[in-house]
């Protein structure tokens, strides 16, 4: 019976499968990490005279992007153009940059 000999059992696959998994799960984790914040909104009822850029003028601060805040506007809205109803009701970011 000297041509038998009892395996060795390793932790080498077990090293090897931990490695692996942190290797995938690793990137998912950090881009969650740095998700922006949620935007919070208001609802405006809509007056004579408004438009889309005067309630991103309004909410948007000193030197910020009104351009940016009036398509965040049109996104939160669905909206496809840039007419307004007096009485229609809109959410509006409660603060843009």
């Amino acid at each position: 019976m000297y041509g038998t000999r009892k395996p060795k059992l390793t932790l080498m696959p077990l090293v090897a499968l931990g490695c692996l998994s942190l290797a995938v799960t690793l990137p998912a984790l950090s881009s969650t990490v740095h998700a922006a914040p949620p935007t919070a909104y208001t609802t405006v009822t809509i007056h004579p005279g408004d438009t889309l850029w005067t309630l991103a003028e309004r909410k948007t601060r000193a030197n910020g992007d009104i351009q940016a805040t009036v398509d965040q506007i049109v996104g939160a809205n669905h909206l496809a153009g840039a007419d307004l109803r007096v009485g229609q009701r809109l959410r509006v970011p409660a603060k843009a940059l």
